[in-house]
């Protein structure tokens, strides 16, 4: 991508942030995934995106489905949300995942420890990977360093997914950070770096960012904080 290529992707990712802002800011207990999603795709749309290409929101036991499509499940307190949101804004793709946990106002209703263990892992990991997509590295590499530390801390086969896709004029696209892709990151590409922990049937989590393999390490686009949103809901 040349700079004003990466310029367009960075206003797409600023202003999906500003939607993950917006739907953190709640109501969302009492409310299905598939109303917030609705609320995800109309925001996208105020924020500048022409189009809404997706709107992942899997709460509770639906957090752990990377490609959950929302439901009609009612969002409760005490329970994770897995938001995963994207569009194009200038014909250049967004693409952000965060998580959420609703309390409804009750502190005694949570992450317990587990999932702050998890996400305290997740959260590690995904800075690393980002760190390793530098000029030069292999897009097996990148994958590697989420896939190693994910699995050191024992929760390798809940990471089933590759760590990331190149993102641009199309949602996905080449490079894509996976195992037995050999191919050499170069400056200016643009991509994913989202590992995620699943534990089927209880929940889940995500942290995406896009980032730009830049001449000396890697530009991360989007600017919304990282760590566990504890929410009201």
């Amino acid at each position: 991508k040349d700079a004003d290529e990466i310029e367009l992707l960075r206003r797409a990712a600023l202003a999906a942030d500003r939607v993950v802002a917006a739907i953190a800011a709640g109501p969302l207990i009492g409310r299905t995934e598939a109303d917030v999603a609705r609320e995800v795709r109309e925001r996208l749309l105020t924020e500048g995106h022409e189009e809404a290409h997706f709107a992942i929101v899997g709460s509770g036991p639906n957090s752990a489905s990377p490609h959950h499509e929302a439901s009609d499940r009612v969002i409760r307190a005490g329970e994770p949300i897995v938001l995963d949101i994207g569009g194009a804004l200038g014909g250049y793709g967004s693409d952000i995942t965060r998580t959420l946990w609703v309390t409804g106002g009750d502190p005694d209703r949570g992450p317990d420890e587990r999932f702050r263990h998890l996400f305290g892992v997740l959260y590690d990991v995904q800075a690393a990977a980002t760190n390793a997509a530098r000029p030069g590295a292999r897009c097996e590499d990148v994958d590697r360093v989420a896939r190693d530390r994910i699995e050191a801390e024992g929760y390798g086969e809940r990471f089933f997914h590759r760590t990331g896709h190149g993102i641009g004029l199309e949602g996905h696209e080449h490079p894509y950070l996976v195992a037995g892709n050999g191919e050499a990151l170069v400056e200016g590409m643009a991509f994913s770096v989202e590992p995620g922990i699943y534990f089927e049937g209880d929940y889940g989590a995500r942290i995406e960012d896009i980032v730009v393999c830049g001449p000396n390490g890697p530009m991360v686009l989007n600017e919304a904080p990282r760590e566990l949103y504890v929410v009201d809901g």
